[in-house]
């Protein structure tokens, strides 16, 4: 299952592409790769966040996506900076609180609906008009748990879940100018799987982390869809572990 190696960038010389979720683990990774194949990359980091090492070409947006004004002004930055946006990759993400359905305060659902759902709608619809005129690309980071329930998960499948359905309403209304994807991701080794160590619910808790995928693998697919070769993808709703993915891959026989 987690036999798995980085796919092959092509060059994105000349494409312009944002990202949220980038001051670490997987995002962080994609801006270095994105970076490293020739993209002008916009790197949205949550404001006040210890951001792991960007490369120098990467301009640096303090972006918190719960915030209106936040994604308006990286938009308009992308806007004066490039006059273009050829990707959006919504990687910003949480998965907290988790626990047992029932210890979780109603409440605290919201925080992770900001994020994980209207987020990505408040990003992707922020800069539909640059996608539009690019007949760009969106990229959602999903994962397996938006249609596997995990116990303690309550909070993080259900927002997963919404992300999935809200691709599937974007690529049916935003085509054909703009294509929309869901990217599913597998257990990698991000701080993340970290908080969902130590809290110890469902099997995904017991892996080792010398068995999870490196988070170039997840980065690395997302780069690929960074690169005009996107638009010709039929499917929607894509994993890592796909062929479509797997066969671009080193894998050992």
């Amino acid at each position: 299952m987690f036999n798995l190696s980085p796919v092959p960038v092509p060059d994105l010389s000349g494409r312009v592409v944002l990202v949220t979720g980038a001051g670490k683990g997987i995002g962080a990774e994609l801006v270095r790769i994105l970076v490293a194949k020739g993209a002008k990359v916009f790197a949205g980091i949550y404001p006040g966040e210890a951001a792991e090492a960007l490369p120098a070409a990467a301009v640096v947006l303090a972006l918190d996506v719960t915030k209106q004004a936040d994604v308006d002004a990286a938009v308009a930055r992308v806007q004066a900076e490039s006059g273009r946006l050829d990707v959006l990759v919504n990687n910003a993400g949480v998965i907290a609180p988790i626990g047992p359905l029932d210890s979780v305060p109603s409440d605290a659902l919201g925080a992770a609906f900001a994020v994980n759902v209207t987020g990505v709608h408040r990003m992707s619809v922020a800069a539909l008009g640059l996608l539009r005129q690019a007949n760009g690309v969106i990229v959602n980071a999903g994962t397996g748990a938006a249609t596997t329930p995990m116990e303690g998960w309550t909070v993080y499948c259900s927002t997963k879940a919404g992300m999935r359905m809200l691709t599937q309403m974007m690529a049916m209304e935003l085509a054909p100018a703009v294509k929309t994807f869901f990217v599913g991701i597998p257990p990698t080794d991000t701080a993340m799987q970290g908080t969902i160590r130590q809290a110890g619910f469902n099997p995904i808790s017991k892996i080792p982390q010398d068995k999870l995928v490196r988070t170039s693998v997840p980065a690395s697919v997302m780069a690929w869809m960074c690169g005009p070769q996107a638009r010709d993808v039929e499917e929607v709703l894509l994993d890592v572990r796909q062929e479509i993915f797997t066969k671009m891959m080193d894998l050992p026989a």
